[in-house]
């Protein structure tokens, strides 16, 4: 949020020149957006910072539910189902987890039509004994339990639905625009030794101990920042709809095994389509989930029926590195092995798509991967607090602020003002809450500077 003026160095003609134009628009992007975004940051990187030991908390919280004692008997997936079932009467089976370690419980999840979207009930059944260890409304593809759940949805929409999602794509959208203006703005200064990027100046006190501490410490989280900037959006209502049309053009989805039941006659080699053969009966999930074992696909699956005489599908569920993702379809009728697709077969940008979602969740590295999520959330906290702290000590008195002087883009050459505008117009359009609230910005700054000549 700094306002001093530039080098004059700068105010020459080629590239110091340009910059000497564009950085009182940078600034003043810089100001508006440190001023009025970082409200939404806060929320987010708290709330983040509460959600990120979450997968240990609720392993302490609902420990009857997910762990048993060990046993050397371990019963069959159907019985352990049927159990399920009759302590869930009349619920649609939508899948099963089986125990993937001897103290571990079966996850019997059922469809739950009567909750929130993406939210389901999971029976808990000790696999050894089939006893029902409890009966919890979980959510999304991480299971996860009600006290991860809550602050789940507290990060993302702060409990609030569809219109508390904003919030957080709001941060997500302009996060990265942060983060850039502020590197942009860091990089530029002028400074005695490039050591000072990164590290604080010694001896420095009042506003200018505040900045050097808010740039070195932004430089050192960029990165993370962005990272989490990027992946944040997939989730977001508006912005995510444009991604996950962008990776549907280019042919980015993640792939889906195919659950086509190829008749004898036609069949191939696994993962390609056939057509399909009308069978009829259920093998069962033991069997099911042998055939799979048989074909490598071990460790936490997790199962799920086929909706009419079709074929199974198990999957693994490990999102933690090495991450395991393999899956494969297999008859209902017959137990065999229709198709496989391998995580390896995955195209890259699949691939990169998963890592980068587990990685946001602090799923995909355990504890290190929590620590580094834990360290960047408390940075950011601190570079809020420290940029706010500097526009407080110059703000003038009665006055919202002191960007730069108003008109300044009136100064930019044309051959910088035209390809600028034409990359926020695509920006904006890619992630709408982004242009919808740079307007917003834009409104805000001519009223406050309406305002300012009539008290001069």
């Amino acid at each position: 949020m700094s306002t001093e003026a530039p080098p004059a160095a700068e105010q020459r003609g080629g590239p110091a020149g340009t910059w000497a134009a564009l950085r009182p628009l940078v600034l003043r992007l810089h100001f508006y957006a440190g001023l009025l975004i970082a409200p939404f940051l806060l929320v987010a990187a708290s709330t983040g910072l509460l959600y990120v030991f979450t997968p240990q908390l609720e392993q302490l919280v609902h420990d009857r539910e997910l762990h048993v004692p060990a046993s050397p008997r371990t019963a069959s997936v159907d019985d352990q189902l049927a159990a399920a079932q009759a302590a869930h009467p009349g619920a649609s089976l939508m899948s099963i987890r089986p125990a993937p370690t001897p103290t571990d419980t079966t996850q019997v999840i059922f469809h739950a039509p009567d909750l929130p979207e993406s939210f389901q009930r999971t029976v808990f059944v000790d696999p050894h004994t089939t006893e029902v260890r409890g009966i919890l409304e979980t959510y999304g593809s991480s299971q996860a339990l009600p006290l991860r759940a809550w602050i789940d949805n507290l990060h993302r929409g702060l409990h609030l639905g569809e219109f508390g999602r904003l919030y957080s794509e709001l941060a997500a959208s302009w996060l990265w625009v942060v983060v850039l203006g502020g590197l942009l703005l860091w990089f530029r200064r002028r400074r005695t030794s490039r050591k000072r990027l990164v590290v604080p100046e010694p001896g420095a006190t009042g506003r200018k101990r505040l900045l050097s501490w808010h740039g070195t410490i932004g430089t050192c989280i960029a990165l993370g920042l962005l990272f989490l900037s990027a992946t944040g959006l997939t989730w977001s209502n508006y912005a995510g709809a444009n991604v996950t049309q962008l990776r549907e053009v280019l042919a980015w989805e993640t792939p889906t095994v195919s659950t086509d039941v190829v008749a004898p006659e036609h069949q191939g080699h696994h993962g390609h389509h056939g057509h399909t053969a009308h069978t009829g009966g259920d093998v069962g999930p033991e069997r099911v989930l042998r055939a799979a074992e048989a074909q490598g696909v071990t460790g936490p699956v997790e199962l799920t029926p086929p909706t009419s005489g079709g074929a199974y599908v198990v999957q693994q569920v490990q999102r933690h590195w090495p991450t395991q993702q393999d899956s494969v379809a297999v008859d209902a009728a017959s137990g065999q092995v229709t198709a496989t697709l391998r995580f390896a077969d995955w195209p890259v940008m699949a691939k990169l798509a998963r890592w980068g979602v587990d990685a946001h969740m602090g799923l995909l590295f355990g504890l290190v991967n929590q620590l580094v999520l834990a360290a960047l959330m408390v940075a950011l906290l601190v570079t809020i607090v420290l940029g706010y702290r500097m526009w407080w000590r110059r703000r003038p008195a009665g006055a919202f602020g002191a960007p730069v002087a108003r008109g300044a883009w009136r100064q930019a050459p044309l051959r910088v003002l035209l390809p600028l505008g034409a990359v926020t117009l695509v920006v904006a359009f890619f992630l709408p809450l982004l242009g919808v609230s740079l307007v917003a910005f834009l409104v805000l700054d001519a009223a406050l500077g309406r305002w300012r000549s009539a008290r001069s």
